[in-house]
């Protein structure tokens, strides 16, 4: 196909640049993943998309397009996870052990991965499934075989070695259908997008300003939660539980997590089952977070 057409809408500068319509951006994203444009051009539209910055239509329309590929798994009584691609540098990933705190209540949790993408250069979702013994009631779903058209744009994406427009579309995914989603933001542009774009697609959207863009609380923030088309915003701190965990700031090794997780300190089983307590809370399943601590 003639992709330039499309390239130039979104990298010829400021005063030419425009965004693209619904049906255009269908065209550019369904041309991309099946493989028909040049990797130069796929390159080269994903800077200019960055650059240019992203309209609502557009993201929606890549998302329909994303629809089309993915092959559904559809798990009952789950939460799907968004977590972002370019993995976790300085803490451990915290659902390896707060899973067991949900499963009596038979929630089960979804995650899907991929190999590392741009441009945090962080321990991926992937790594930590692919080297832990998960509880039952996790679900892990990699995306070389649920969608593996976008997984084949890893090699183009990593040369190009900056963040692009993926980055923000692919934390939620609907693998598994569920009707509840957790997806991890801080910027309010960003927690803006994330609701315009995935109210509609859940039943209950939360969006956690969690540590490292993940859904994971470690510290004092805020998490906004949409349902029935209303946003509401509540604000936790671990420290008001009497826990006291000490953040990393320094990276650290894919060993090294393994290591903190699969033998937890007690402050970071307490922020688990800490963790635990907020989304079952947010669920309905708990009359407080508090609840969660006489539990277990």
């Amino acid at each position: 196909m003639n992709f330039l057409p499309y390239i130039k809408a979104v990298g010829t500068g400021k005063k030419r640049n425009r965004d693209l319509s619904k049906d255009e951006m269908k065209i550019a994203m369904r041309a991309m993943l099946n493989g028909t444009v040049a990797p130069e051009q796929v390159s080269a539209f994903l800077l200019g998309w960055r650059v240019k910055g992203e309209s609502i239509d557009e993201f929606k329309g890549a998302i329909e397009v994303f629809d089309e590929f993915i092959k559904p798994h559809p798990i009952a009584n789950s939460i799907e996870f968004g977590y972002p691609y370019d993995g976790k540098v300085k803490n451990p990933y915290l659902f390896p052990v707060m899973a067991k705190y949900l499963k009596p209540y038979g929630i089960q949790l979804c995650f899907h991965g991929d190999v590392l993408q741009p441009a945090k250069g962080g321990i991926t979702l992937k790594e930590v499934c692919d080297n832990t013994k998960l509880e039952g009631n996790i679900h892990f779903f990699d995306r070389a075989n649920c969608f593996k058209e976008l997984h084949q744009l890893s090699s183009i994406r990593n040369i190009l070695g900056i963040r692009s427009s993926l980055n923000t579309l692919e934390k939620l995914l609907g693998i598994s259908q569920s009707n509840t989603a957790i997806i991890g933001a801080f910027h309010k542009p960003f927690i803006d997008k994330y609701i315009e774009l995935f109210k509609d697609r859940y039943k209950k959207l939360i969006i956690v300003k969690g540590n490292e863009g993940t859904p994971e609380i470690f510290s004092k923030c805020s998490i906004i939660m949409v349902e029935n088309g209303e946003a509401k915003e509540i604000k936790v701190d671990p420290k008001a539980f009497g826990i006291d965990y000490e953040k990393s700031w320094r990276p650290i090794t894919l060993e090294e997590s393994l290591t903190r997780t699969q033998s937890p300190t007690d402050e970071l089983e307490k922020l688990a089952q800490f963790n635990a307590g907020v989304i079952l809370f947010l669920m309905a399943k708990l009359n407080s977070i508090e609840e969660i601590f006489n539990i277990f």
